[in-house]
């Protein structure tokens, strides 16, 4: 009976040890999918250059983000914030710049950009007695008092959403600098926003490169982008003077080199 027993002792440890073995590959196996999961994610995200590295603070949730960051000025994320924020307001000026000059170009060939905005080309109304400087400090009045209020949406997200004078009347504003409502008025925000996202600060970051080379092609060549395409540049050199007179005030143009 004791060898029976002594037996029969032997196959259960041997069992539960057998049990132990398996329950513990079983634990195993979700860790190294859940680890072959996170490097498929890891792997899928585009670099903007080929094995680049990826910051650890880039992490995929900024529409655009290829992990350029050379310089690691996001590795603040207070900062981070900030810096998306004016690369998004600098993307859609540049778009808006950028139409209007192939466009002014396309329609009134005989105005050149670069000088669109000197007396002579200004309209009839605007003349030497014209006060230049206080459509300046009008300007600088309402661009002072739209930034103050982005300001304040970023310190506080949400807080300017109302419209001060027309109360009632607000944007739903569920992630800074895409407010929608009136602002989204076939609705783009019900769909794929992240994607929609993407297409426009990549078309925006297009835009102020392109701009820039507006601005050098026009100082070395004298002409806009659509006639600088059969123009001979002279680069190391300005075409064009280094200051104007406006209102009776010298502005200085200086060459982008």
């Amino acid at each position: 009976m004791a060898a029976i027993a002594t037996q029969c002792s032997s196959f259960v440890a041997a069992k539960s040890s057998f049990s132990g073995k398996n329950a513990q590959l079983r634990a195993s196996k979700p860790k190294a999918a859940t680890s072959r999961s996170v490097v498929a994610v890891a792997a899928e995200k585009q670099m903007w250059f080929p094995g680049a590295v990826n910051p650890s603070y880039l992490d995929g949730s900024l529409a655009g983000d290829y992990g350029y960051d050379p310089m690691g000025l996001g590795s603040d994320p207070v900062a981070l914030k900030w810096y998306r924020q004016a690369e998004l307001m600098h993307a859609r000026w540049a778009m808006l710049g950028v139409a209007g000059i192939l466009a002014q170009e396309f329609l009134v060939p005989d105005v050149f950009w670069y000088e669109a905005g000197l007396p002579e080309n200004l309209p009839g109304f605007v003349n030497d007695d014209f006060n230049l400087g206080s459509i300046f400090g009008f300007e600088f009045l309402l661009m002072h008092y739209v930034e103050v209020r982005r300001w304040q949406d970023y310190k506080n997200p949400g807080s300017v959403n109302e419209d001060p004078i027309f109360k009632g009347n607000s944007v739903p504003n569920t992630e800074m600098g895409y407010p929608g409502g009136i602002f989204d008025p076939f609705g783009y925000a019900k769909g794929d926003l992240k994607s929609l996202q993407t297409k426009e600060i990549k078309n925006g970051r297009l835009a102020m490169i392109a701009f820039l080379g507006f601005t050098i092609q026009a100082q070395a060549v004298g002409t806009g982008p659509l006639a600088s395409l059969s123009a001979t540049p002279h680069f190391g050199k300005c075409v064009l003077p280094d200051s104007v007179v406006a209102s009776g005030v010298t502005i200085p143009t200086p060459c982008l080199w």
